[in-house]
């Protein structure tokens, strides 16, 4: 099995907290966006992970691209990186791994996350990954018949015509016949009103092939858009993970309480505070005199006399003050 992963985009929606790093690389429950995506992948896959491409920018810079690589070898794979410069739609980030286009092939935009209760089927030809929604007309949805194979590809339906949302996880019994369609739009310079080359096109053009596509549906679609979003999505994925040691045996706590689920990191340190539920704080943080819930933390930074709730801090943050629902990123000093 193959994993196609573009994530060229900085993520302007969550900046401040995109100003230094790539929004795939925000941390969930401790580990970055991108590996809670890979890591649950690699679980429905079942049957392995072979190589895993990550669809960059240069500008990301050689740290990340290593930190990817490693990603990649903790489910067994091998990493490499492909580079996308310049925005051109979803068709044409994911043929910057053309080469990983070949037999069983998943590709999924790093933008969400998901929990899934399914193992994929890879006997099928094609499987969309999708969710049940209340209001469909936001999403890109699919139609199904009688025998669960996908007819249409519905863009924010104004008219309810389905509710299986398509969450952008995608499998393919031959990627190579994927990669046959996304070079004809290359080739052919189909785009949209945008002026981009979008994978339904090449989608489209297989189900009118032949090639039967269905739906799978997922439990829970989490969405890492912008920072209420992904403070929602750190709290739903600690509820997934409870049952896991999730604070660090280097983690120092004194006269304080910590209310589960609760993710502390390596050498982080609580005085005098009430922590939880819902909170990750990064490696080296200190906390005293402060009570944070339902929170992202990051990584070194300082804490103190504090009311912190619905909120997201970056890595290297002094904050000192008062009850807030904040959005401080990397590198700030806040003393109130």
């Amino acid at each position: 099995m193959n994993i196609i992963i573009p994530m060229a985009g900085m993520g302007k929606r969550m900046r401040p907290h995109t100003l230094t790093v790539p929004k795939p690389l925000v941390p969930i429950a401790g580990k970055p966006i991108v590996q809670r995506l890979v890591e649950d992948i690699a679980k429905v896959c079942g049957s392995g992970v072979n190589k895993i491409g990550f669809i960059i920018k240069s500008s990301f810079g050689k740290e990340i691209e290593q930190s990817l690589l490693k990603i990649a070898e903790s489910v067994g794979a091998k990493g490499s990186i492909h580079y996308q410069e310049e925005a051109l739609g979803t068709a044409h980030a994911i043929m910057c791994a053309k080469d990983l286009l070949d037999g069983n092939t998943v590709v999924a935009f790093a933008d969400t996350l998901f929990k899934a209760d399914f193992k994929l089927n890879t006997s099928e030809e094609g499987i969309i990954w999708t969710q049940k929604v209340d209001d469909p007309s936001a999403f890109g949805v699919v139609k199904v018949n009688e025998d669960n194979v996908i007819t249409d590809f519905i863009e924010k339906p104004q008219t309810p015509v389905s509710n299986l949302a398509i969450i952008g996880i995608y499998y393919f019994q031959k990627g190579e016949d994927l990669r046959k369609e996304l070079q004809y739009l290359l080739d052919n310079d189909i785009k949209d009103a945008g002026g981009e080359f979008q994978i339904t096109v090449a989608l489209e053009n297989m189900k009118g092939k032949g090639v039967k596509l269905r739906p799978e549906t997922v439990t829970e679609w989490l969405d890492c858009g912008n920072k209420d979003a992904t403070v929602y999505t750190n709290q739903r994925y600690l509820e997934f993970i409870k049952g896991e040691e999730l604070i660090s045996k280097t983690a120092k706590i004194e006269n304080s309480v910590i209310i589960p689920p609760v993710y502390l990191g390596e050498k982080v340190f609580i005085k005098n505070s009430i922590i939880g539920p819902h909170v990750s704080i990064g490696d080296d943080t200190e906390v005293q005199e402060s009570r944070i819930s339902n929170s992202i933390i990051q990584t070194n930074t300082i804490i103190s006399e504090a009311q912190i709730k619905n909120s997201m801090l970056g890595n290297f943050v002094l904050y000192e003050g008062a009850a807030k629902d904040l959005s401080i990123g990397d590198y700030n000093k806040v003393i109130e």
